[in-house]
Order: structure tokens, then C-alpha cells, then sequence
């Protein structure tokens, strides 16, 4: 096939100029010495610096190496996106402009894909350069990511990846979501990742663009996308279940509160008013949160069924159907 792509190479940047000729060298280096049909997708994510005007001279250079320049910063994930849909490579490899992820490890992370069928290949930096201040945050997230999605990585926000070319054409991600696409993959039916040790090398050029805002907003993006992958079709059972709930339990309270009021009454005990028990509005509160929380269900449900697409449901291969 002419112009066939064994891989893909995309590099989200933002204010790297001083690395990316050192990168597109490096990954020129390996891709001829394997022999790879590539190209080299560099997304200048609104740099402030020459990244573009160094991105343009690499490709005066190197017909291999492409450029996308946004006129504004919008972020990794948001680069990432719209690399994906540029890229043409039956494998296609993201990964970081600053050098502390090595081309070396892109034929194993082929072959990976290729030769064992993975659809996604997630890199794990086992030893790392960081600060502590970023090691430990981390860890944590994705120890709370691997509880909650049931994919069993040690390093999602890696990234050094690898994804069947099906894969990066039919996920979306926006926010901060870049550290979750394995998640993504896998609600979208892509379920074979795997991992792989990767070399972390210290950072030589510039700084983190990363600061501790980004924990919060990650784990603010992993209570949606958890929430999305399991009930966006079926948002009824989450609401419906949660407004059942709470009005069973409101309910209940009731008929506790006038039942223990006629059984009083009966045996000649005085006691409050129901409607002077603090308990009685804790009832009333919750049988009008669970009639509210149930409604939302519904008509989230009505919504969701009205707005039932075609490409919601994916289809990768076809036989006999010329």
C-alpha cells in the first residue's frame, strides 16, 4: 500500500524548543535502523517560545516530522486529540517532548502491539527522576485508578504509550482526561492492555509544566469518567438507585415516627409532636431528595434514549461486505 505508516510518533509540546531536535534525531535514529515506514506528529500546544519555528526547521529538514500549531494553550489532553486524528500509523506511539521519554523503547513497545495483540500498551516508569513533591501524589491516584477502573497499571499518567491505531480514532478526551485513556479504551471495548517497564531519564531542558493543580483536577476528571463509563447509558441506575434509597429510608422513618406516636398515645405516655422531632425533618428531607433524585434518573433516561447515536456502537472489522 503506497505511503503505508508502520508508526506513528506524536508529540505533544509546550515550550520545548531546546529538546525537540535532539528528539526527532534520536527517534530518526531508531526508525532507520529498524527499518519503520514512520512519521512524527508534533502538536505545538501554544508555545510561548520557537517550538514552532524549530518544528518548521525540523521539517525543512525531515519530511517524516509534521507539525499542528494551536493558537493557544489548551492543554495535553486537548494536543493529544487532535494528534490522534492526524495519525496514520498502524502503531502509534505518544510520547513527551523533554527527553524523559527514550525513542529506544518504541520497536519493543511495536512489537508489543504487533506480535502479542495488545490494544494498548501503557509505559511504567519503575524508577523515576521526580521530586517527591510529584512521586508521591501519584502514587496515590493511581492507586485510587486502579481500584476504580479494575485495570491493573502501576503508571497511568506515563506517557510513553502505545495504541492500536482503531484505538486513538475512537477515543475523546478532553480536560485532564490524557491520563486516563487506557480507561477510555477500555469502555470503548479495547480491553487487552498491558504494561511495560520504560527507562525515565532527567529531565536536561526547561521545566515541569505541571503544577499540584492538576492532582485535583485529575481526580476531579476520574469521579467523571468513572461515572460516564458505567452509567452513561444507563443513568437510571445510579440516580433511580440512590432515590429509591433515600426515599425507602424517609419512608420507613415515618411510618417509625407515627407508629411509635399512636403506640404512645395508646399506653397514655406523653411525648412531642412528630412535627417538633428533628427526626421528622431528617425523614421529610430525604423522602424529597429520593422523589428528586429518581425524576433526574427518568428524565436523564429519556434523554439518553432520545439521543442514541449510530456511532455509539463500534465497529473495527468487516467481512464479505464489498
Amino acid at each position: 500500500m503506497a505511503n503505508h505508516l508502520d508508526i506513528s510518533i506524536l508529540v505533544p509540546s509546550y515550550n520545548e524548543d531546546e529538546s525537540l531536535p535532539e528528539l526527532c534525531s534520536w527517534i530518526k535514529k531508531v526508525m532507520d535502523e529498524k527499518n519503520f515506514a514512520y512519521e512524527v506528529v508534533i502538536v505545538d500546544d501554544g508555545s510561548t517560545d520557537r517550538t514552532w519555528e524549530v518544528t518548521q526547521e525540523i521539517n525543512a529538514k525531515d519530511k517524516n516530522v509534521k507539525g499542528i500549531k494551536f493558537n493557544r494553550n489548551y492543554g495535553k489532553s486537548a494536543a493529544l486529540n487532535v494528534g490522534f486524528k492526524a495519525v496514520k500509523g498502524d502503531v502509534v506511539i505518544t510520547m513527551d517532548a523533554d527527553l524523559q521519554d527514550s525513542p529506544d523503547e518504541i520497536p519493543a513497545l511495536y512489537d508489543k502491539i504487533m506480535k502479542e495483540g495488545y490494544d494498548l500498551v501503557s509505559g511504567w516508569k519503575k524508577k523515576r527522576y521526580d521530586p517527591i513533591s510529584k512521586t508521591v501524589p501519584s502514587k496515590f491516584f493511581n492507586a485510587v485508578t486502579r481500584k476504580l477502573s479494575g485495570i491493573e497499571l502501576n503508571d497511568f499518567n506515563c506517557g510513553l504509550k502505545a495504541y492500536k491505531n482503531a484505538v486513538v480514532k475512537n477515543v475523546a478526551i478532553h480536560g485532564e482526561m490524557h491520563r486516563y485513556i487506557p480507561v477510555i479504551a477500555k469502555w470503548r471495548g479495547f480491553d487487552k492492555i498491558g504494561e511495560q517497564v520504560v527507562e525515565h531519564r532527567a529531565r536536561q531542558y526547561g521545566v515541569s509544566k505541571f503544577g499540584l493543580e492538576r492532582f485535583i483536577n485529575g481526580f476531579l476528571d476520574l469521579l467523571s469518567i468513572t461515572f460516564v463509563t458505567k452509567f452513561r447509558k444507563k443513568p437510571m441506575h445510579f440516580f433511580g438507585l440512590l432515590g429509591t434509597l433515600s426515599f425507602m429510608f424517609g419512608f420507613v422513618s415515618t411510618l417509625f415516627l407515627i407508629w411509635e406516636k399512636w403506640i404512645n398515645l395508646k399506653d397514655g405516655t406523653h411525648v412531642r409532636e412528630i412535627v417538633d422531632q428533628p427526626f421528622f425533618y431528617i425523614a421529610l428531607v430525604m423522602l424529597v431528595i429520593g422523589v428528586q433524585l429518581f425524576l433526574g434518573g427518568f428524565l436523564a433516561e429519556m434523554i439518553t434514549m432520545n439521543g442514541h447515536k449510530e456511532d455509539d456502537y463500534l465497529v473495527i472489522e468487516e467481512v464479505g461486505n464489498d
